[in-house]
This record gives C-alpha cells, sequence and structure tokens, in this order.
C-alpha cells in the first residue's frame, strides 16, 4: 500500500525556525506544565508525579513530532539538529545544512525559554530561576546514555526507512528514560535551559546546566558513532546494488 497523502514542498526557514520554536515551546510548556500539576495533584507521592509528568511529556511530544516533523524536521533539540548535519555529511546525501544549526538552535532554545515562562503562567506560578541542584556524576553519565540512545533511536529509524514510526518512538522512549535514567532524562540542551526558568518540579538550578549540556553533547556523539557503525549507509546501499534489490524493500 502506498502514501497518497499530499507532500509538503521544502519550508523556507523562516517558517522551519518558527516551527522548532513552537516545538520546543510547546515542549518545555507540557513537560514544566505537567511537573507543576502534578506535584499539585499527588503532593505526597514524588512516585506518582513522575509518571504523570513522564506521561503527559510521552504522549505530547508524540503529537509535536507527528504535526510539525513536515515543516522542520521536529528537531526541537540542538544535538538532533547537529546529528542530522553531520549524519547526513558523512553519508553522502543532501540533508541538513549546516548554515542551518545556528538558527536552529537558537530558536529550540528561545522556544525553551518561552515554553517555561509559558508554563509558570498557565498555573499562576511566579517566574524565578530554579535552585534544583541536579549535576552528579550519576546523572552525568544518565544524561550522556539518554542523549546517545535519543540520536540512535531517532537515525536508526532514519536509514532503515522506519520515518512513520518516529514520533511513537522518540515520545516512547523518552518516557521510558525518564524513569530508567536518574536524571530524568534532559537529553536537550535546549530544554536544559529553558528548565532553569521555572523553580518548580521540572527545573534545573543554572550551575547544574553546563555539566548536564556538556554531557548531552558526549552522548549525541556516542549516538552518531553508534549509528555509523550499526547503519552504514554506504555499504547498505552497496549491497542492494550488487543484489539489485530496491531500497524500499530492503530488510
Amino acid at each position: 500500500m502506498t502514501d497518497e497523502s499530499p507532500q509538503p514542498s521544502p519550508a523556507p526557514l523562516a517558517r522551519r525556525l518558527v516551527a522548532e520554536f513552537l516545538g520546543t515551546g510547546l515542549l518545555v510548556a507540557i513537560v514544566v506544565g505537567s511537573g507543576i500539576a502534578a506535584s499539585q495533584l499527588s503532593p505526597e507521592d514524588i512516585g506518582l508525579q513522575l509518571l504523570e509528568n513522564s506521561l503527559a511529556t510521552t504522549l505530547g511530544l508524540a503529537v509535536l513530532i507527528a504535526v510539525l516533523a513536515p515543516v522542520s524536521g521536529a528537531h526541537f533539540n540542538p544535538v538532533v539538529s547537529l546529528a542530522d548535519w553531520w549524519l547526513g555529511r558523512r553519508s553522502g546525501q543532501p540533508g541538513f545544512a549546516v548554515r542551518d544549526v545556528t538558527p536552529y538552535a537558537g530558536a529550540q532554545v528561545l522556544g525553551a525559554i518561552a515554553g517555561a515562562l509559558l508554563a509558570n503562567a498557565m498555573f499562576d506560578v511566579s517566574t524565578a530561576i530554579a535552585t534544583t541542584e541536579r549535576a552528579t556524576p550519576s546523572t552525568l553519565l544518565a544524561e550522556v546514555v539518554a542523549t546517545a540512545g535519543l540520536v540512535l533511536v531517532i537515525f536508526a529509524l532514519v536509514r532503515s526507512g522506519n520515518t512513520r514510526i518516529i514520533p511513537a518512538a522518540v515520545g516512547a522512549y523518552i518516557g521510558a528514560a525518564y524513569w530508567f535514567t536518574s536524571s530524568t532524562s534532559f537529553a536537550n540542551p535546549a530544554v536544559t535551559i529553558g528548565r532553569v526558568f521555572s523553580d518548580t518540579f521540572a527545573g534545573i538550578s543554572p550551575t547544574s546546566v553546563l555539566p548536564f549540556v556538556g554531557a548531552q553533547i558526549v552522548g549525541a556523539v556516542l549516538g552518531i558513532v553508534l549509528v555509523g557503525f550499526l547503519f552504514p549507509v554506504r555499504a547498505a546501499a552497496s549491497e542492494r546494488k550488487e543484489k539489485k534489490v530496491p531500497a524500499g524493500v530492503a530488510k
């Protein structure tokens, strides 16, 4: 069965930046807003608060990716933008341009800050710089693992031709990583910066930001290496050519 739905034309950069700003902003609003709601609804049960927060993030992230991916690729994350450029460059195929990495990162960071401010306003919580210290050796290791896994999930599905399931898969991965990482899986420099602006359940103190971002960059590099090793597109293309197997039906 073929997909006969209309395919959007490549969007101009301005439209893509608005999509990245909006998507990252709404993602942070979901993370922070559901964290505030969870702490109000279940004030005596931190485990239940995390369950409520992770469930909202899982569902919200999947929807945002599905809606905005046709416009901007739905990166919502500077390390995903960097990985998209680097992996496209290494594959020799036209892809995400290096000149767009910085504008994307700027839109993502600004969107993340705006999302935190929006969540504060929706719950009538005063905007304040977060005081929750999160950077410890164990949480930094967790951020390396969480970010490496995120990059691997996204680009493994891209290279294997399973892009249709990326929204659900990424949402599910982040939801699971809330629980199997000690850092609750920030895995995103822009979201990390945005969460500084809400001194609530989901906040992170400014002193923890740089270590977290450093760990996320290390994780992104590890994820890129794993994608390149496990899904070598040039080797796969050569095998298809030798066997004369259409790319769309390769297993």
